[in-house]
C-alpha cells in the first residue's frame, strides 16, 4: 500500500462510527472493569442487547491485548446480529462492521480491512439516515448502549443518544427502556430525576416493555423514594425464575429493600438465589453486597458474629471470582472485618496492603482515602488523621463520587467549627481549586 491510500485509510477509519472512535482515554483498571460488567450480563438466549455486549467485549478484549480473541467476538457479534434481527444485512452490521476495519488494520491485513470499509458504505447507502445531519437511529443506539458502560458522566449523554433514536424510531421499546435505566442510573446518587414527569417516563417504558424486569425494578425502587406503595415481593419472585445476569433486575430491587430498612428481606432473596444457582459470581456479589450493607448499620453491642462471619466468607469468594477488578471488594471486606473485634487487625493490615500499592488510578485513590477516612473515625477513633485523608481524597481532581463526599464531610467539620483542625481545615477549603468536571 502505498502512503497516499495508507493516509486515505486512515482518514476513513477515523470517521467511522464504533467503538475504536468511541471509546477514548480509558485506564487499563476501566477497560478490565467493563470486561467484567460484560461478563456478567450473561450471554442467554433472548437478550435483546446480545449482539452489542459482543461487540464491546470484542474491543476491550483488542485493549487488553488479546486480538485473535477480539477477532473472535467481533465475528460473533456478527452472527449474533443476523440472528437476533432474522436478516442478513441491515444498519445494525455498521458498527459491528467498523469494528472489525479497525480490528483487521491493525492486525495489519490492510485488504479486509478495505473489504470491511466497502460494505459499510454499501450499508449506508441501502440503509441511509432518517436525516442528512443525523446518525441512523441503530447507530445512535448502540452508541448510547456503549457510553452507558462508560461512567457516571456519559449517562446523560446515552440517554439524549437513547432518545434521538427512540424518536426516529418509537417501535423499539427497548432503546426506551434503556434511555429509562440510563437515566435512574445517573441519578443513583441524587434525588435530580425524581420529578413526576419522570417518573411517568419510566410508567411509560414498564407498559411497553413489560418483560423487562430491570425497568419494573427501577421504577418500584423510585416510587418508593417518592413515598409510593411497591410490589417488591412479586417481583422478586419473577426475577429468581429468570436467567442470572446484572440486567434481570435484582440489584435495583436489593436497593429498594436497603431503602425500606428491610435488608433481611434483601439476604434472604440472595441467598434464595444462591441455592438455585450457586456457582454463579454474580449471585454472590449481590449477596455480599446485602450483608455489607447490613454489617455496617451494626453500631457497638450490636454486632452479630454469625453475620459478620458469612459476610467475610462471601467478600472473600467475591474478590477470588473477581481477581481483576478486586480493588474496591477489598476496601469491602476490611470495612466489614473492622466491624468485629476478631478481625479489626486483618481490617488494618487490608488497608495498609492497599495503600502501600503503587499507580493507582485517580479514581481508586478518591474511594481508598475516603474509606480509610471512615475506618480511622469510626473504628480507630482517630479524628485528626482522618481528617488527613479526606482532604487528601477531596483534592484529586478530577473528583468522583468519592472525592465529592469528602469534600462534604470536611465543609461539615468546617461549619460545625468544633474541631481542633477547623481553621486548617478552613484554609485547605479556601486554597482547594474548583473542579469543572461536574
Amino acid at each position: 500500500m502505498n502512503m497516499s491510500s495508507s493516509s486515505q485509510t486512515q482518514s476513513e477509519l477515523k470517521a467511522l462510527e464504533c467503538h475504536f472512535t468511541w471509546v477514548k482515554d480509558v485506564t487499563s483498571s476501566e477497560l478490565l472493569d467493563m470486561k467484567v460488567k460484560l461478563e456478567d450480563i450473561g450471554t442467554h438466549e433472548g437478550n435483546f442487547w446480545l449482539g452489542s455486549v459482543y461487540n464491546l467485549w470484542g474491543f476491550v478484549l483488542y485493549k487488553v491485548d488479546s486480538s485473535e480473541e477480539a477477532l473472535q467476538f467481533l465475528s460473533k457479534t456478527t452472527e449474533t446480529l443476523k440472528c437476533l434481527r432474522k436478516k442478513d444485512e441491515g444498519p445494525w452490521l455498521v458498527v459491528n462492521y467498523g469494528n472489525l476495519a479497525w480490528m483487521h488494520h491493525h492486525l495489519g491485513e490492510e485488504a479486509m480491512s478495505q473489504d470491511y470499509l466497502s460494505k459499510i458504505e454499501a450499508l449506508k447507502s441501502k440503509f441511509p439516515s432518517p436525516s442528512q445531519d443525523e446518525l441512523h437511529p441503530e447507530i445512535y443506539a448502540e452508541k448510547a448502549w456503549t457510553l452507558m458502560k462508560l461512567g457516571e458522566e456519559k449517562k446523560q449523554l446515552a440517554a439524549d443518544y437513547f432518545q434521538k433514536a427512540f424518536n426516529m424510531q418509537p417501535d423499539m421499546v427497548q432503546w426506551q427502556s434503556s434511555r429509562v435505566i440510563a437515566l435512574a442510573s445517573a441519578a443513583k446518587h441524587r434525588d435530580t430525576y425524581l420529578s413526576d414527569d419522570f417518573l411517568q417516563e419510566i410508567r411509560t417504558a414498564r407498559e411497553q416493555d413489560p418483560e423487562n424486569l430491570y425497568v419494573a425494578a427501577v421504577e418500584l425502587k423510585l416510587r418508593n423514594r417518592k413515598g409510593e406503595s411497591d410490589e417488591a415481593e412479586k417481583l422478586g419472585q419473577k426475577i429468581l425464575l429468570q436467567p442470572v445476569s446484572s440486567y434481570s433486575g435484582l440489584k435495583p430491587l436489593l436497593r429498594l429493600h436497603r431503602q425500606q430498612g428491610s435488608l433481611d428481606e434483601a439476604i434472604v432473596l440472595t441467598e434464595k438465589a444462591l441455592q438455585q444457582h450457586p456457582d454463579e459470581r454474580y449471585l454472590k456479589r449481590c449477596a455480599a453486597l446485602c450483608y455489607k450493607w447490613k454489617v455496617l448499620k451494626f453500631r457497638g453491642d450490636q454486632v452479630d458474629q454469625r453475620t459478620v462471619e458469612r459476610a467475610i466468607q462471601l467478600h472473600k469468594e467475591v474478590i477470588a471470582l473477581y481477581p481483576d477488578t478486586s480493588f474496591a471488594k477489598k476496601i469491602d471486606l476490611a470495612n466489614v472485618q473492622a466491624k468485629s473485634s476478631q478481625s479489626r487487625t486483618e481490617a488494618d493490615q487490608m488497608y495498609q496492603e492497599l495503600l502501600n500499592m503503587e499507580n493507582l488510578d485517580p479514581g481508586d485513590k478518591q474511594l481508598l482515602y475516603y474509606s480509610c477516612a471512615r475506618f480511622l473515625h469510626f473504628e480507630c477513633h482517630d479524628s485528626n488523621k482522618s481528617i488527613r485523608y479526606l482532604m487528601m481524597s477531596a483534592e484529586i481532581q478530577p473528583r468522583n463520587f468519592y472525592g465529592r463526599k469528602s469534600l462534604q464531610e470536611l465543609q461539615k467539620i468546617r461549619d460545625r467549627g468544633t474541631n481542633q483542625m477547623s481553621i486548617e481545615i478552613r484554609r485547605f477549603l479556601e486554597n482547594l481549586p474548583d473542579d469543572d468536571s461536574y
